[in-house]
């Protein structure tokens, strides 16, 4: 590594870290003053404040931001390389333009690499601390409205329940299918079933158990017992935030999990999933479309390089939340919406490459 590519790097670095305390910070108040309220409602200390929410709301955060600050930090330090004509020199020395891509393409990779980590493992651990106080003094208290929900549970076995108080964590008008392809072989019918905690087991009402072999039929009655089922109140909890709060291990084996139960509503993990991939190489394109942008002085100034910095920047998460809609309700893909925004900007980059003076 040349002493050059030091400079830039070290620069490049620091303008990131230091715009990302800045944004965040200026969001974690505003926040605040939107919350202080239900703070005081629950007359919650200012170190509980800070170390349960703020502490882990801050990554958060600087995760979300991280393709805007990694941009504005790009087009800051470049832009100030070529008004003070540092790149005209640099350039005139016989460096290429794709060698002085090296030193911002190298703090790409250690920035992607830390989102990679963050993402996968370290952000998830705090939003699990960061989610669970949001539910517990911010958000309504949880109730499960569903109607008339399917589960299943095993490769033959289906669970279907009219509603369920996941207060009490009872199940009413509770039915256990056993289903051989197309045909029904077996039905168990209970009025309610209720979840025992200290005994890790349901409790089942009297039942009536349906048999079916062919066109016969016969019924057995039950009397009201224990019994253990691939299904607990964790089912029937709040998905508030669930995905972001998931390591990728635990993302991978509860997509899995969902997967073989059937869901329909695996787009948004998977989403959640596909996305944490996408980014590290976001941030690798959006510097590079940077340098390309502010490699050269500008009439506008620094000011007018770093506010087109801030609208392609935003233009990015708006392809982004577009993106990660349209996956929610099935119209795209997960894995072609998480790399959408990429692609897009990939070809926009491929463009002013080729069209943008240096």
């Amino acid at each position: 590594m040349r002493l050059l590519d030091k400079y830039i790097l070290k620069k490049f670095l620091t303008a990131f870290f230091f715009a990302v305390v800045l944004l965040v910070s200026v969001i974690c108040v505003i926040d605040f003053t939107e919350k202080n309220d239900d703070f005081i409602q629950h007359n919650l200390g200012a170190w509980q404040i800070f170390s349960e929410y703020y502490v882990n709301l801050f990554p958060y955060f600087a995760n979300l931001l991280s393709p805007i600050t990694v941009f504005i930090a790009v087009v800051f330090v470049t832009a100030q390389l070529a008004a003070r004509t540092e790149v005209v020199a640099i350039l005139a020395s016989g460096i290429s333009f794709k060698r002085f891509l090296l030193p911002y393409v190298m703090g790409s990779a250690i920035l992607g690499a830390l989102t990679m980590a963050m993402t996968g493992w370290i952000i998830p651990l705090a939003n699990k601390t960061r989610v669970a106080f949001e539910k517990a003094y911010i958000k309504n208290p949880y109730r499960f409205d569903a109607r008339n929900v399917h589960f299943k549970i095993g490769p033959q076995s289906y669970v279907f329940m009219e509603s369920y108080d996941n207060v009490n964590n009872v199940g009413y008008r509770f039915a256990l299918e056993t289903i051989d392809g197309t045909l029904l072989k077996r039905r168990l019918t209970a009025e309610a079933i209720t979840w025992d905690s200290t005994k890790k087991a349901w409790h089942l009402t009297p039942q009536l158990v349906r048999t079916f072999r062919g066109e016969q039929e016969t019924l057995q009655s039950l009397p009201a017992r224990d019994t253990t089922l691939n299904l607990y109140p964790k089912d029937f909890a709040s998905t508030y935030r669930l995905g972001e709060t998931m390591t990728l291990p635990e993302l991978n084996r509860y997509i899995q999990q969902k997967i073989d139960r059937g869901a329909d509503d695996t787009q948004v993990y998977l989403s959640e999933k596909y996305e944490r991939y996408a980014y590290p190489y976001a941030m690798f394109i959006l510097t590079v479309i940077g340098v390309i942008m502010s490699a050269r002085k500008s009439r506008a100034g620094v000011g007018g390089q770093i506010a087109l910095g801030f609208v392609l920047a935003f233009v990015f998460i708006i392809f982004v939340i577009l993106s990660r809609n349209f996956a929610a309700v099935g119209s795209l893909s997960p894995l072609l919406a998480a790399w959408v925004p990429n692609l897009v900007f990939t070809g926009i980059g491929l463009v002013l490459y080729r069209v943008v003076p240096r």
